[in-house]
């Protein structure tokens, strides 16, 4: 927590409680003005999964009194025409995909992960997604996009290949 904020009548007393840590990511643009920010996108989309797990427990919501999922890592990529970020999450695990071609729009796409995360269940697959690389299509020995995430808790590295995706 800090004290920079929250007092706002300057009583003493907060009102509101300010913490560090990421539970979100924010565009600026080249003057230094936020476009956007996901707000508690990231907290909303991972619940569907199980909410805030830490990298190495299932014992759900281990995270509300740290820095939630932990947006760390960060790619960015072209497939087509279209820009897109990948988001990995350090302690929920996992990768969350946005369409950000347009920074003062930007679409979730996709939250994809690879590790056992209902409650209770044994830690297995991917954990904690440290540094990833975009590989193009045109790089690519696939001749498809891929991310290569590089995970640190669990060791390993996974290579996904991406799918264009398909807007209405």
């Amino acid at each position: 927590m800090t004290t920079e904020y929250g007092d706002a009548d300057q009583d003493g007393l907060y009102e509101k409680l300010y913490t560090y840590g990421a539970r979100s990511f924010s565009i600026w643009d080249q003057n230094g003005l936020l476009v956007f920010d996901s707000g508690d996108q990231v907290d909303r989309i991972t619940a569907c999964k199980a909410f805030n797990n830490d990298e190495d427990a299932n014992e759900g919501d281990t995270r509300s009194d740290a820095k939630g999922a932990e947006p760390e890592a960060l790619a960015i990529g072209k497939i087509g025409e279209q820009s897109y970020a990948f988001l990995g999450l350090e302690r929920m695990g996992g990768v969350m995909v946005f369409n950000i071609t347009n920074p003062y729009n930007v679409e979730f796409v996709d939250y994809f992960i690879n590790r056992g995360v209902e409650e209770g269940a044994e830690i297995s697959g991917d954990l904690a997604p440290e540094g990833m690389s975009f590989i193009s299509s045109e790089n690519s020995p696939t001749g498809k996009p891929l991310l290569v995430i590089g995970n640190e808790i669990s060791g390993s590295v996974s290579v996904w290949q991406i799918a264009e995706h398909q807007t209405n």
